[in-house]
């Protein structure tokens, strides 16, 4: 008994019954006596007993009664086992059927991708030029995109807090709709001089708020406020001067007076006085005695500024290098107009070849204040064959020369590898369509295409001067050894050149002429100069 007990409490072995074989357990006692009644034949005795009437009713022998209690109960152990198998079933199935839908689920929806907030760029420049087209598309670590904010030091204006940073409010004006908004700056580019003495362009206070927040910048914040004056910047070029000797950085001898009172004239004539921090030329004046000098004093006592003197250097041309990351160019400009400021009046510009000793110079004002990421050095040469240093430009400096899109794809790359190391920690170069590689580069000019003098004949125009290539092995002292114009000059013409490209190739076969005595030299230039003043009258 105890055996059935255990096998019919069993409920795989109860579900592996055919359907309906433990029916029969399962029907009440009444109907189960009379269905044993009806199936199997009673026996002679037991009609006997049913066919006696006046019999009393026995009482129920144990066997029957014990047969009843065990029926009942193995129907109850068949039920419990066959409700437990079918929940089994049910949970199992449920299980199973979820799982599926849940990979199925997983399977089906693809991995939501992170979405990264962009980095915010403040640019600081003039709207002539579209800073966001030289990030358009491109992200930082393929992850970041950059949101280009442009607009001009008189259009922003900065709230700084210690815990918050900095907030720029912008108010621009696009195509003649009013912009404004507020953001926070990840980083900046700073294009535009930060102070000038000119009334209403005093930034500095802007500067300083942006350096409360703590904003990255190319270049530095702590570097734009120390070239808002002109006399402090030259004061880090003296160290240069002693620390490199004159012969390395030759720096051009100046004065500084603080104020009015205490400028007297100088011994050697003629000087060139600068009032105050101005740029582009402008505040230099150019004194030719003692007399004049007492005159320019006068204005000085007016402006209330403080006031330079150097001695002034008759020059054959201007240099320029500049620096940007590791690019390098070298430019030289030469006045047409006769003005003795190469950067008034018409010009010629050109780039020459890059040697170690402009190389030196660059890279040594580039270390002042912390590191200068963009920077030109300024030097003239003079006519007695010297080299003189007077000026270092910061970032804001401006572009020229015909390399102006690439100088810009160049300050581009730079702003976003300065940006990956600042925000990220990433010290790779990002990938960019500029070609730009690790280690310093030297952008030597180029000779145009279609002979070697004919095909640099055509000057191309950019502010407003002529530009023409030179071999990069051409040192400026040999380009500019100008000689008569050679009687053949002329048949070496194209017959289809116009009147510019005439000239042009004159004035070239001219400054790659012999050497001759002084006053031809002179002769000769000045012919060219009215040749060019009555071509540009035309």
């Amino acid at each position: 008994m105890n055996y059935l007990r255990r096998r019919l409490s069993d409920s795989s072995f109860v579900a592996n019954l055919p359907n309906g074989y433990m029916m029969d357990l399962q029907r009440p006692s009444g109907s189960s006596g009379s269905s044993s009644s009806t199936s199997s034949p009673a026996s002679p005795a037991m009609e006997r007993r049913q066919q006696q009437p006046a019999a009393p009713a026995p009482c129920p022998p144990p066997q029957p009664a014990s047969s009843g209690t065990f029926l009942s109960s193995f129907s109850s152990v068949v039920k419990t086992a066959q409700i437990a198998s079918a929940v089994q079933a049910k949970a199992a199935a449920h299980g199973d059927s979820s799982t599926t839908a849940a990979a199925a689920t997983t399977a089906a929806a693809p991995a939501k991708p992170v979405v990264r907030k962009p980095k915010a760029l403040l640019v600081i420049d003039d709207a002539h030029t579209d800073w966001a087209k030289y990030f358009r598309g491109r992200k930082l670590n393929g992850e970041y995109e950059i949101r280009v904010e442009q607009a001009e030091f008189s259009e922003i204006n900065v709230t700084s807090t210690v815990s918050t940073g900095c907030v720029v409010d912008m108010q621009v004006t696009r195509g003649g709709t009013r912009v404004v908004r507020s953001f926070k700056p990840d980083f900046i580019l700073i294009r535009q001089h930060a102070y000038s003495m000119t009334p209403g362009e005093d930034f500095r206070s802007l500067v300083i708020g942006l350096q409360y927040g703590s904003v990255p910048s190319i270049n530095s914040l702590h570097s734009i406020y120390n070239f808002c004056s002109k006399p402090w910047v030259f004061s880090h070029m003296i160290k240069l001067y002693h620390d490199l000797g004159p012969e390395k950085f030759p720096l051009n001898e100046q004065t500084f007076f603080p104020n009015h009172t205490q400028m007297m004239p100088t011994l050697t004539f003629p000087v060139v006085v600068k009032m105050g921090h101005a740029h582009a030329g402008m505040g230099k004046i150019k004194v030719e005695n003692s007399t004049d000098f007492q005159d320019i004093t006068s204005v000085v006592a007016l402006a209330k500024t403080y006031a330079t003197a150097e001695p002034f250097v008759d020059s054959k041309y201007d240099i320029r290098i500049q620096k940007i990351g590791n690019n390098y160019k070298a430019y030289m400009r030469t006045s047409i107009s006769g003005n003795w400021k190469a950067n008034t009046g018409s010009a010629m510009l050109e780039q020459i070849a890059m040697t170690d000793r402009y190389r030196l110079w660059v890279d040594s004002c580039a270390e002042m204040f912390g590191g200068l990421d963009i920077c030109a050095v300024k030097a003239v040469h003079g006519k007695d064959g010297k080299d003189y240093i007077i000026e270092v430009m910061d970032s804001s400096m401006p572009l020229i020369g015909e390399h102006v899109e690439e100088d810009k794809q160049l300050i581009a790359d730079l702003v976003l590898n300065k940006m990956a190391f600042a925000l990220l920690g990433i010290t790779s170069p990002q990938s960019s369509n500029a070609k730009t590689q690790p280690g310093p580069q030297t952008t030597q000019p180029r000779r145009a295409q279609g002979g070697p003098r004919s095909g640099s004949a055509s000057p191309s125009q950019s502010q407003g001067s002529p530009q023409r290539a030179r071999s990069a092995s051409t040192s400026p002292s040999q380009a500019f050894q100008p000689g008569p114009i050679p009687a053949s000059s002329s048949q070496k013409q194209a017959p289809q050149l116009n009147k510019s490209q005439s000239l042009t190739n004159t004035f070239t076969e001219t400054l790659r002429g012999n050497p001759v005595d002084d006053e031809a030299k002179a002769e000769t230039i000045r012919s060219l100069r009215q040749s060019f003043a009555s071509l540009f009258s035309d």
